[in-house]
């Protein structure tokens, strides 16, 4: 079985690191410098060490073969507004999404929350504990701040842990595959 998974979440929430962690085939990365010319509509506020920016898409592979043999096509949008063009196309077969949010700057979740909500694709929050954040908020916490509908799961992760990126994307299967039925 070929699943195809969506990973979208604001800019500097760790997406190219997630699918990096996971992908079993070296990960397909548009990443970018960030330019002085960028700085007008690239706001680094939280993110202030971050100097690249994904561009069109990260697409990495996993292959499971227990419980049920399985293979998971990531792709990772792009975070920034400028970008979102691309996720219409990306979204395309997906059988479903992780929002990939960063507490540093709950808001730029917003955007992917509201794509996946509009075109129907079941979902899961991913909370990417980043070691500079000021605080971690509990799921429950997290649910309630992006208004999420009942039901959609909240899972804590470390983007750069292949044991954290598993269970979130566990957790979307398992989501996704009740959704659907």
């Amino acid at each position: 079985m070929a699943l195809k998974i969506l990973i979208a979440g604001g800019f500097g929430a760790g997406k190219t690191t997630m699918v990096g962690a996971i992908s079993e085939i070296p990960p397909l990365s548009t990443e970018e410098r960030l330019t002085a010319a960028g700085a007008q509509v690239d706001s680094l506020t939280g993110v202030g060490g971050k100097t690249t920016t994904t561009v069109s898409l990260d697409f990495g592979r996993r292959t499971f073969t227990r419980p049920l043999p399985m293979t998971l096509f990531l792709f990772g949008t792009p975070g920034q507004g400028r970008f979102e063009f691309m996720w219409e196309e990306l979204a395309l077969g997906a059988v479903g999404g992780v929002v990939l949010a960063d507490t540093r700057r709950l808001p730029d979740a917003f955007p992917a929350l509201d794509f996946f909500e509009q075109h129907g694709v079941p979902f899961v929050v991913a909370v990417n504990q980043f070691d500079d954040a000021a605080y971690r908020y509990p799921g429950d916490a997290v649910s309630e701040a992006l208004d999420l509908p009942v039901g959609v799961p909240v899972v804590d992760c470390d983007a750069r842990d292949p044991h954290s990126v598993i269970t979130v994307l566990t957790t979307l299967v398992r989501h996704a595959l009740t959704a659907r039925t």
